[in-house]
């Protein structure tokens, strides 16, 4: 983002009551560069997480050969990546069950859990663990599948309980879900609860975050049938929460601008404040020619749904979407992801954000 750029952030937010100008110059970020992913283009839509303190990245797709625009076929991967902590060369970890990737990817139990997801063929329901272990990766599949095939879905763990929302079930979608799920993962015999659908239009590649007793959803994608016949995107800027205990929604007010596909799910960076990093917030869909697309909006945003209020944070070094947004000790990792329409990118950034 640039100066102009970010000048008209804080403008809009100044109108819309959502910057505390008291606050403004109290968040503090910091970034480094990590070393790249081993695939030299990068991966979209890769599981990812910690486990034994070492950075997992894996499956995700890319155009190994001719970019879309040029008649270029996407590649999903199977391959699995491993970076220990302070290691300068990633580790080969073996291979998931498939190539996979548009999943939702969770921190639990030392491992990643990854649910859903599709290949170059269809959607998939599987839910698995991964966990790095005597130099490779183990794959554990003892948990039920998702109620069907679902990807780009958003989730979060909250209370012992994994939630799932939104998403498409099939290639090609030309309208998204409202589903919301949730599994009790220390039941002996656990089984996926429906729960009341989330409001409004379905969505699919929203952002999820979670409190001690609510579940946020932000933003996403709704789809139609375009003219062609193919979908069609309406980026949504809504804000809804889900109480783990009533399991009632309500509206939790608006995002300054619509968002999605922005790394997942949105950390919490200190004294109830969420990073939202990035992000699609729609003002160049549809760009033309893809050659020359500028890339996603570089701006780090703050978010305190106590306080229901917004903070700008800084500009990212190397914005990305579709990639999940990791914890890994006191920094917030973005493992490769699309640095634009069709374009992947292996680098791999650590931020440090202090907020107010």
């Amino acid at each position: 983002m640039n100066f102009r750029n970010a000048t008209t952030w804080l403008r809009l937010l100044g109108t819309l009551g959502l910057l505390n100008s008291a606050a403004w110059g109290q968040v503090k970020m910091s970034e480094r560069v990590l070393p790249p992913l081993p695939d030299a283009l990068g991966v979209a839509g890769a599981f990812a997480g910690v486990s034994g303190d070492a950075l997992l990245v894996a499956g995700g797709a890319n155009f190994p050969g001719r970019p879309p625009w040029e008649g270029g076929q996407k590649k999903w991967h199977d391959e699995s990546y491993i970076l220990p902590r302070g290691a300068t060369n990633w580790l080969t970890g073996g291979q998931l069950p498939r190539p996979l990737g548009y999943g939702v990817a969770l921190a639990y139990d030392d491992g990643v859990l990854c649910l859903g997801g599709n290949d170059a063929e269809r959607h998939h329901a599987e839910v698995f663990l991964l966990r790095w272990r005597a130099g490779r990766v183990l794959v554990e599949t003892n948990f039920p599948p998702l109620p069907h095939p679902l990807a780009n879905a958003c989730g979060v763990l909250c209370g012992g309980y994994v939630y799932v929302v939104g998403g498409e079930a099939a290639p090609g979608a030309t309208g998204a879900l409202a589903e919301a799920w949730r599994l009790n993962l220390a039941a002996t015999h656990a089984a996926w609860q429906r729960l009341p659908d989330c409001p409004g239009p379905g969505r699919t590649l929203a952002l999820a975050a979670t409190s001690a007793d609510r579940v946020y959803i932000l933003g996403g994608v709704a789809l139609s049938a375009g003219a062609d016949g193919k979908p069609a995107r309406r980026y949504l800027p809504d804000i809804w929460a889900l109480g783990v205990h009533d399991l009632a929604w309500t509206r939790h007010g608006t995002l300054p601008q619509p968002l999605a596909a922005a790394p997942g799910p949105a950390p919490l960076v200190g004294n109830g404040w969420f990073a939202l990093i990035g992000g699609d917030d729609g003002s160049r869909y549809g760009f033309q020619p893809l050659t020359q697309h500028p890339g996603f909006p570089s701006r780090l945003t703050l978010w305190h749904p106590g306080q229901q209020r917004f903070q700008f944070g800084g500009s990212l070094g190397a914005p990305r979407v579709t990639t999940p947004a990791v914890v890994w000790g006191d920094e917030l990792i973005i493992p490769s992801g699309e640095a634009r329409p069709g374009v992947r990118s292996p680098v791999v950034s650590a931020y440090r954000v202090e907020a107010p």
